[in-house]
């Protein structure tokens, strides 16, 4: 789908790519309205995607004619997101442009293809239109191949299974036309194979267009829920919708199984206080923690890997790219630090604390928020001390770590008391065994007891 071409008498303008793989964000908030003047890069309105914010420019200089889209809607790459009077008038788009226009190789010219840098993150990122679809993959429609079959993973189907949707009559919106879990989610709003659901509009203007109202219908099959004693009612959208979609994706895809231990960390906590004096910073466990874990996965390769359930392969890493699971007033995120393994402890402590402040503030660039090969959850920060971790797919194994506590305990025959920190382990059972996930957990906790091999 060639989604960044925007049309040449500058009537409308066509949602492209937002970022690597997008092909949905959510109208969070209209910036103008109809009848004002706008110049080029001018914001238009803001939109979330993947947990970030994003600012959506105009690529041209012109007046608004029309918006299209209520906050709260999910507006599809490659439909109209406004359109603009055209040599003074009220002209607007027809709703045949509404979808994207096919690419042929006349339109290579550059004179044509305005609004490709369309997404600015917070002001600072800008995306390329090298996230546009690519021609090759044209060949196919709507991602149904040519015999009618839809392409899509084993866990896209399964979901569609379970939603009792005929998969084949999906839209996809992915890769190549891929259908995705978001694109079953969609059309199960619209109704069984396709039939539209009584809310929503049939024109092919709206039809990229999924309201908010289209997503609060639950599927049929699911039963009636009790009105009796509500206090308030909160629409599924936005962040939590992003958290709830990966999480869903998580369970029903990836194979859990966890592993838990307590680490003696009697005497790495007399080292951390040591070490933050002679700093003069405050310094949690956290970057210890990543730091064996990095060695960790160096030892235990399988563990710092993707699973790529389109191609049936399992990927893995030579870099070790933590997630840091971030609780945050608008719902969880997981930014990703690079090459964690390169980092020193201090390194890393400001690292943690750089994008844990900008995933509070909204201003985390959207890369900063993907390409993780392992993420570590830092539950006791909060309280608790043992859990069971979701793992973040397509990642294979996520540790949360408890809060510390003094417990009785007893080594080489003394009793003290001492610090104990549980650690819990979760992995994909696809490709990871269990005898490998105890092994990769041992050597984290061998790691931590020993600060002197740690620290080295």
């Amino acid at each position: 789908m060639a989604a960044t071409k925007q049309p040449a008498d500058k009537s409308h303008f066509i949602l492209p790519d937002l970022g690597e793989g997008v092909h949905e964000a959510e109208l969070i908030s209209w910036k103008v309205k109809p009848g004002d003047p706008v110049k080029e890069h001018q914001t238009m309105a803001e939109m979330e995607t993947d947990k970030a914010l994003v600012e959506v420019p105009s690529p041209w200089t012109g007046v608004i004619d029309e918006l299209r889209g209520n906050e709260g809607d999910i507006i599809n790459v490659g439909s109209i997101l406004v359109t603009y009077k055209v040599d003074g008038g009220g002209a607007t788009a027809t709703p045949a442009e509404d979808a994207p226009a096919e690419a042929s190789p006349s339109d290579d010219s550059g004179e044509d293809d305005q609004g490709t840098v369309v997404g600015t993150m917070s002001g600072t990122l800008e995306v390329s239109s090298r996230f546009s679809r690519n021609p090759e993959h044209e060949a196919v429609a709507n991602g149904v191949a040519a015999e009618g079959k839809a392409m899509a993973t084993p866990a896209v189907r399964r979901v569609a299974r379970e939603l009792g949707i005929d998969i084949d009559h999906v839209p996809g919106t992915g890769r190549g036309g891929r259908v995705t879990a978001s694109d079953v989610h969609a059309h199960a709003s619209l109704g069984r194979n396709g039939a539209p659901a009584a809310n929503v509009n049939t024109d092919a203007t709206d039809a990229a267009v999924i309201t908010a109202a289209s997503l609060a219908s639950p599927p049929r099959d699911l039963p009636p829920v009790s009105a009796d004693g509500i206090k308030e009612r909160i629409p599924f959208r936005g962040v939590r919708r992003k958290i709830a979609q990966a999480l869903d994706l998580s369970v029903k895809t990836a194979v859990h199984f966890t592993v838990v231990d307590e680490v003696d960390v009697t005497e790495l906590e007399v080292k951390r206080r040591e070490y933050a004096k002679v700093l003069g910073t405050r310094l949690s466990l956290l970057p210890f923690i990543m730091t064996a874990t990095c060695r960790a996965l160096r030892k235990h390769p399988a563990i710092n890997a993707n699973v790529d359930d389109a191609r049936e392969e399992i990927l893995i890493k030579d870099v070790v790219n933590l997630g840091c699971a971030v609780d945050t007033d608008h719902g969880l995120m997981v930014p990703v630090i690079g090459n964690a393994d390169r980092l020193s402890l201090v390194e890393l402590g400001q690292a943690v604390a750089d994008v844990a402040e900008g995933c509070k503030n909204r201003t985390i660039p959207r890369e900063r928020l993907t390409g993780g090969t392992f993420t570590i959850s830092n539950v006791g920060s909060y309280g608790g001390r043992f859990a069971t971790p979701i793992i973040n797919y397509p990642e294979v194994g996520i540790l949360a770590a408890g809060r510390s506590f003094e417990k009785v305990m007893a080594k080489d025959g003394m009793i003290f008391a001492g610090t104990a920190l549980p650690l819990s382990l979760s992995c994909d059972h696809r490709v990871v065994d269990g005898a490998e996930g105890a092994r990769f957990l041992n050597t984290v906790k061998r790691l931590l007891e020993d600060p002197g091999s740690l620290l080295a």
